[in-house]
């Protein structure tokens, strides 16, 4: 076996390694937090691909009521279900389980999820739909055997069941319920080629599934039971569209419903970090691009709306300067870029969201490994692209802190092909690139969420040389000694932020360590992560409560 000297000088590894954590500081995260609030600020203005209106210019009350069909298509999984809105309650939040949710907000029932299968991302855009129509009609004819067959021939759910739809994927929206696919990502070879309706695409996919009665009590089609014994007894209603939106503006939205606001608390940003990321944030009309303005101003009942919640798509290529001009930006990283299925479309999401970071950690181990013992001691099974998922260094990885345990669960899982290769050195640089790869991401994070409420003037960032920009001195002055501590919530959701162990804890403190930093301004704002479990099926279900009063 080749040497692993190299290696076991912990000095060393820290060199080895400085090129993942040198920006992990916090003069260089203020400055990164600072650039991308500029960056912001630009793409809003003058971006026609990313800081995309939305038709959201009003958020919920809290007070909004009635039951709705609900589906999140996510990077990863779709999930369906029945999202029930009860308006103002004594209690507030999101229950997981139990009596509880009897006083909640918000009741969900018949929820399900599925894997999005790698053949529907590469498939054609017919199939995918078709799939999601399928679940769709599964969820409503489970709910629809639990009822009494006398009432389930009355048709329940009325003839139209009104449905809310989030999807984690850029779109250009031309109303509250209608959607163009742009290009999607995170591994779909869907495209935006065929200008595709989204809302159409999956009315379509359910189409087949509604199947009329005749007055013999059989199908339009001649078929009584279409799929199972008991289903002419089953009216599968129509749906209808209600409201199309992001990802993390469905999480924006769930939040600011289950929540009840204070005079001194709000929800101020959506933020998604899963198998992608994204955020959302409300934003000021007079700050955006003419030709977003004219969008806003053809959505019904939006003409005189002077702000409008943002989707800002902000890891699109617009927003890399910043990390290249502050090196942020590894060998590691730039391989991964090329090697991608869109290289350069997104490279913020390459080195931050949870479907690249495991592929990051395998590049920069392999290469330091390569580099002290030669290519030929690293086993095949390490050198194909995207073989360590970020899901085994989450579960496994981080999670299993003896260093003999960790061995095994390696060798099982990338098993030596002639002598041992799975040595306490290379476990524990195993554990440490991919600590590295987590704090950095989680850092990374936090200086984007700053960097983005500094843009929409929530918090200060005060400018080198120049004093405060973002606010006058005698307005910093007045906030400094305004007592009342004023509490910005950041919404949160996505299995890379909630369920990578020490994600979120690090994404936090640096949040509050920059937001401490930049601006004498900012000791009475309090900027909190709070979780939107399920936010992207919940939001779906709140915006579709509140379609009448928005478009």
């Amino acid at each position: 076996m080749g040497s692993t000297s190299a290696i076991s000088n912990g000095n060393d590894l820290n060199k080895r390694l400085h090129a993942l954590t040198h920006c992990v500081n916090q003069d260089t995260l203020l400055d990164l937090a600072m650039r991308f609030s500029d960056t912001y600020q630009d793409l809003a203005k003058h971006s026609t691909e990313q800081f995309l209106v939305t038709p959201v210019t009003a958020l919920p009350t809290g007070q909004e009521k009635g039951k709705f069909l609900s589906i999140d298509v996510g990077g990863t999984n779709l999930r369906v279900g029945f999202i029930e809105l009860l308006g103002e309650t004594s209690s507030y939040g999101i229950p997981p389980s139990g009596d509880e949710e009897s006083v909640s907000k918000i009741r969900r029932s018949y929820d399900k999820s599925w894997p999005i299968g790698e053949h529907l991302k590469m498939d054609k855009a017919e199939d995918l739909f078709q799939w999601i129509g399928d679940c769709i009609a599964e969820v409503i004819t489970g709910a629809l055997t639990e009822i009494p067959v006398s009432k389930a021939m009355e048709s329940p759910f009325g003839e139209e069941l009104l449905l809310g739809i989030t999807f984690s994927f850029p779109v250009a929206q031309t109303s509250f319920s209608e959607a163009t696919l742009l290009p999607m990502g995170k591994g779909f070879a869907i495209t935006s080629d065929q200008d595709l309706n989204l809302g159409k695409m999956i009315l379509t996919g359910y189409s087949r599934h509604v199947v009329e009665p005749t007055t013999n009590g059989t199908s339009g089609n001649g078929d009584a039971s279409p799929s199972g014994k008991n289903r002419k007894l089953l009216r599968l209603p129509r749906i209808r569209i209600a409201a199309i939106t992001n990802d993390t503006v469905a999480t924006f939205a769930s939040l600011a419903y289950a929540v009840k606001a204070a005079p001194n608390s709000r929800v101020a940003m959506g933020v998604v970090v899963g198998t992608g990321t994204n955020a959302t944030v409300p934003m000021k009309t007079d700050y955006l691009h003419p030709s977003k303005m004219k969008e806003l101003e053809s959505l019904r009942g939006n003409m005189h709306a002077k702000e409008v919640v943002i989707n800002t798509e902000w890891t699109i290529n617009g927003t890399e300067k910043p990390l290249l001009d502050l090196g942020i930006k590894t060998k590691w990283d730039e391989e991964l870029d090329r090697n991608s299925d869109a290289p350069g479309f997104q490279p913020f999401e390459y080195m931050t969201s949870g479907r690249y970071l495991g592929e990051i950690v395998r590049l920069a181990f392999v290469d330091i490994v390569s580099r002290d013992s030669g290519e030929e001691v690293i086993m095949s099974s390490l050198r194909t692209q995207n073989a360590l998922p970020t899901r085994y260094l989450s579960e496994v990885v981080a999670r299993t802190s003896d260093m003999e345990e960790l061995a095994v669960a390696l060798e099982m899982q990338y098993p030596s092909e002639s002598t041992v290769f799975w040595t306490t050195l290379r476990v524990k640089l195993m554990r440490d690139v991919a600590r590295a790869v987590q704090q950095r991401s989680s850092a990374l994070i936090a200086a984007a969420i700053v960097g983005l409420l500094d843009c929409v003037h929530d918090i200060h960032i005060d400018r080198p040389n120049t004093g405060t920009t973002s606010v006058g001195k005698k307005d910093a002055d007045q906030t400094t000694n305004n007592s009342v501590i004023e509490e910005l919530v950041v919404a949160y959701t996505g299995g890379t932020i909630s369920g990578y162990p020490e994600y979120l804890e690090t994404c936090q403190r640096w949040v509050e360590t920059l937001v401490n930093k930049a601006s004498p301004a900012n000791r009475t704002k309090r900027v909190v992560l709070k979780e939107a479990l399920d936010g992207g099926v919940i939001g779906a279900g709140v915006l579709a409560g509140m379609a009448d009063r928005i478009s």
